[in-house]
């Protein structure tokens, strides 16, 4: 089975649109070949600055080319265009002849049938209806044929975000399109496939880098293109573009006792950038070392796509990926991106000298510009919330064991640093400066600390603060958030989330639950309400709101791998308000029915819980009046008091405690007299006291057992 090679080579291709590229080319190219009858044993896309590479292993015909395919069409008595277009739109009918197929398929009988080329069409029966049949075997195409006609199609219709045309033809591509290889191969040799796209001529020529091997090579399968991409400075591999990146970069900087700041988004980029990366160190000057380490990393990083390195959170050197080998080993290079580098430094330098003085002067200048930022043009001004978080923060505070005055005073400057230069100029650094312009302006490192970390956390891999002040803005943020746009009715739906709430309210719960905090989410939602006031003239509905949480809280302990219905019986009991509780049963009843005996009590439990519903549905009565020795007959029976007496005595103990564990093991111990109750007693006796007595019974197994968890959702 042969394999087929293909490279499109280009002008130099943005580094953001590289790794979906090479996933596109592969997509469209293998549903192509499969879609024309062709199958395929792999196939693997590579993308370095220049190149689009595609290698596909062993190609071969479609077992449909080989057997005869059916397609049913319109019944008869649809309209003339409905029948031609469906005619029309069979691989291989003569066009010329459709007027005569409709003809056909309205005047025949069941049965008959016409060749029109190499299509049979009859009518046939369905579903009591005469409806057209159209039968064929494909035509065996040449693959060379296919891949071509494939290839083609792909290149006119390829999905770049951006593209251009270049000279007088109409071809569109991100970059001007340079080259193609086409090669079919196997044992036999190489074919290169015959493909012309507006004069581009496909080949089994390339070129290696730009300026250490430009020179053109003949290449005969994918082997062999990785072997003399590689010897004309060429790593095809993304991957292996950045793991050769990381380990000089970490290598250099072990070398001078330094450690570079991870940063994989980076390093995928640089590795976007060069086909043959060469890493530079190199010293930032000595003036602006002062600055604080964020700002120099993220003045490299968005400038110069430099790597930071450093040493005890101070950052001192750099490095940079060239894409070329030198005579003075960079020498020159290095020299160059210095220069640059301090150019950039100079501007960040000037914007954090400005900034720390109105820091100094105690930053109601910022404070006072956020009146007027709009943050919503139903929810006021980034000052407004401020205000809103601000009063917020300090009715959450003594829940969180925070100070209120110092938690109002962190909230209130929190954001002020969303009118620096700095901030300005890196968005990213929002939070970060905010901490450093804090401290200058004489406020405490940790009411500092919370400009940093009342964003936290942004997704559901980032930390979570754990300072009392930092839990306490954090969650009056994200609170103000959700009520805020509840209130004026701005919900996620489906997947659309523009304001980031699902985000938001994740990040109440892991800041609730990583740090134990007995936190009534109704509770504090009425008080984000009373906090704000109405909104457009309305309220956030916190119960709605609240159920928005239950399905966030799915998907965390879904995360965790706690089961779907073990989450839905335990948000069923009281207090689904309070997260903490929540986690305690779910993590008990979990554990629980891990067991062989919990979840054979769960079925004793539905058993009880079954006809105990049935008869106080017939009877009108609720039996809840619990049940009386003396009027045991069985020894099941007795043992089952005496099963419920000792359980009762543990476990609501047990249960004050919140200590669902062990309320849980107490109750596995009633699955053994449950199963010989049911085994030995009939409920509905014949005596009308002793079948109350029994279904009293049945309702404190019911009580006993229904106080961790609503066990009627448990499935199985």
């Amino acid at each position: 089975m042969p394999d087929l090679l293909i490279e499109l080579l280009s002008e130099e291709i943005p580094a953001r649109m590289q790794a979906k590229a090479a996933a596109d080319l592969q997509a469209m190219v293998t549903d192509g070949l499969v879609e024309a009858g062709l199958t395929y044993a792999g196939a693997g896309a590579h993308a370095t600055p220049r190149r689009l590479c595609l290698a596909i292993e062993g190609l071969a015909r479609s077992e449909s080319l080989q057997r005869a395919l059916t397609r049913q069409g319109p019944p008869v008595e649809a309209p003339d265009k409905a029948i031609a277009g469906f005619i029309r739109q069979l691989p291989e009918f003569p066009l010329d002849q459709s007027d005569a197929a409709v003809t056909f398929v309205r005047s025949v009988s069941p049965g008959e049938f016409r060749e029109f080329g190499s299509i049979v069409l009859q009518v046939g029966e369905a579903k009591g209806r005469r409806t057209i049949i159209a039968s064929w075997t494909p035509v065996e195409r040449d693959p060379t044929e296919i891949i071509a006609e494939v290839l083609e199609k792909t290149v006119r219709t390829f999905p770049w975000p951006k593209s251009m045309r270049w000279g007088a033809g109409s071809l569109k591509w991100v970059r001007p399109l340079q080259g193609i290889i086409c090669v079919l191969s196997d044992e036999a040799g190489a074919t290169v496939v015959p493909l012309d796209i507006d004069g581009l001529v496909a080949g089994d020529t390339t070129v290696g880098h730009r300026f250490l091997a430009p020179a053109a090579f003949s290449v005969t399968g994918f082997d062999d293109y990785a072997a003399k991409l590689k010897a004309a400075h060429v790593i095809l591999s993304a991957d292996e573009r950045s793991q050769t990146i990381w380990a000089d970069v970490t290598s250099m900087a072990f070398a001078q006792g330094l450690e570079p700041v991870e940063d994989k988004g980076l390093l995928a980029e640089v590795a976007g950038l060069v086909e043959w990366p060469v890493v530079l160190v190199g010293e930032i000057g000595a003036e602006f070392l002062d600055l604080p380490p964020e700002v120099l990393t993220s003045s490299m990083k968005e400038h110069q796509k430099f790597f930071s390195l450093g040493k005890g959170g101070k950052v001192t050197h750099f490095a940079t990926v060239a894409n070329s080998e030198t005579a003075d080993n960079g020498a020159t290079i290095l020299a160059g991106n210095q220069k640059v580098l301090a150019a950039r430094l100079a501007d960040a330098k000037f914007f954090w000298d400005n900034d720390l003085r109105v820091a100094k002067a105690g930053m109601s200048d910022w404070t006072d510009a956020l009146g007027s930022v709009t943050f919503h043009n139903k929810l006021g001004s980034v000052a407004d919330r401020v205000a809103r978080v601000a009063a917020l923060a300090r009715e959450i505070a003594p829940a969180v064991g925070a100070d209120a005055d110092a938690a109002e005073t962190a909230a209130k400057i929190a954001k002020a640093d969303l009118s620096s230069e700095m901030v300005y100029e890196f968005p990213d650094l929002q939070g970060v400066m905010g901490a450093y312009y804090a401290q200058h302006a004489g406020h405490s490192a940790e009411v500092s600390a919370v400009a940093r970390e009342h964003y936290q956390p942004l997704g559901p891999s980032d930390d979570v603060p754990s300072a009392p002040l930092s839990v306490t803005v954090a969650l009056a943020d994200k609170i103000d958030t959700l009520t805020g746009f509840w209130a004026i009715d701005e919900k996620p739906t489906g997947s659309k989330d523009p304001f980031a709430l699902r985000r938001a309210a994740l990040g109440v719960i892991r800041l609730v639950l990583e740090n134990g905090v007995r936190f009534p989410l109704l509770g504090y939602f009425s008080t984000a309400n009373d906090v704000a006031g109405p909104r457009e003239d309305a309220f956030a509905d916190v119960n709605d709101l609240l159920s928005f949480f239950h399905d966030r809280l799915k998907v965390y302990f879904r995360d965790k791998g706690v089961r779907h219905d073990v989450v839905d019986a335990v948000l069923a009991m009281p207090g689904s308000d309070d997260l903490v509780l929540v986690e305690k049963r779910a993590t008990a009843l979990d554990a629980f029915l891990a067991s062989e005996d919990g979840e054979n009590l769960v079925q004793g439990y539905k058993r009880a819980n079954n006809i105990l519903s049935q008869a106080e549905a017939n009877d009108g009565v609720e039996y809840s009046f619990g049940a009386d020795l003396k009027f045991a007959e069985t020894d099941a029976e007795k043992a089952m008091f005496a099963a419920l007496d000792s359980a009762r005595a543990k476990v609501t103990p047990a249960m004050q405690a919140e200590d669902f564990a062990t309320a849980m093991a107490e109750m596995a111990k009633l699955r053994a007299p449950v199963d010989a109750f049911f085994e030995a007693v009939q409920v509905n006796a014949d005596s009308e006291i002793l079948r109350r007595n029994r279904l009293n019974l049945l309702s404190d197994i019911r009580k006993i057992c229904a106080q961790v968890a609503d066990l009627t959702r448990i499935e199985g």
